[in-house]
């Protein structure tokens, strides 16, 4: 594990109203923080139940086919599918308890979306898709915005915005921060 950030993962969250370019900014913050030693993993929830393969593919037919599970993997990378049992589903797995079974090595764990956790998170207000903060204040950590800060409703003062592309700025934050 790093020596960044103490021996515990830690949990941030970027946030924001959908398309408001959350995917975009985890992909730009990705290779500035793996940059500095650490190994970050990503949860995403979707609303939408994703499909996991596509059809033509191997394991797209065993699914097909009735398995309940597959695996696919390569000399660098696996994936692993599973039917969620209801039970199972309805319970609502934390991010934590996530983290621990599919990611303990990880030191950092950037979570997409959650607007509404408890987690300390960076929200992203864009121009054209929205200028409120949606986050609850108690959590929120920074902004990240093409708006100035004075175009932003409900932006508590003490909370410190920076530009959509300055992530080398974002990752010294959240680092700082988890610290």
């Amino acid at each position: 594990m790093n020596n960044i950030l103490e021996k515990k993962q830690l949990f941030y969250a970027v946030s924001g109203v959908k398309n408001s370019g959350k995917t975009t900014l985890i992909t730009k913050l990705l290779p500035v923080l793996t940059g500095q030693g650490l190994k970050v993993a990503t949860i995403k929830h979707d609303g939408h139940d994703f499909q996991t393969d596509v059809p033509g593919t191997d394991t797209f037919a065993h699914f097909q086919a009735g398995a309940y599970g597959t695996v696919v993997f390569s000399d660098h990378k696996y994936m692993v599918v599973k039917q969620q049992p209801d039970e199972v589903a309805d319970e609502k797995l934390t991010p934590e308890q996530m983290a621990a079974a599919w990611f303990p090595e990880a030191d950092l764990i950037l979570l997409e979306g959650f607007k509404d956790s408890n987690y300390p998170k960076l929200e992203i207000i864009r121009r054209g898709n929205s200028s409120d903060c949606v986050c609850k204040e108690h959590n929120l950590r920074a902004v990240a915005t093409d708006l100035d800060r004075g175009e932003i409703t409900g932006l508590p003062e003490e909370v410190p915005v920076f530009g959509l592309e300055d992530t080398e700025q974002i990752a010294r934050f959240i680092v700082k921060e988890l610290q």
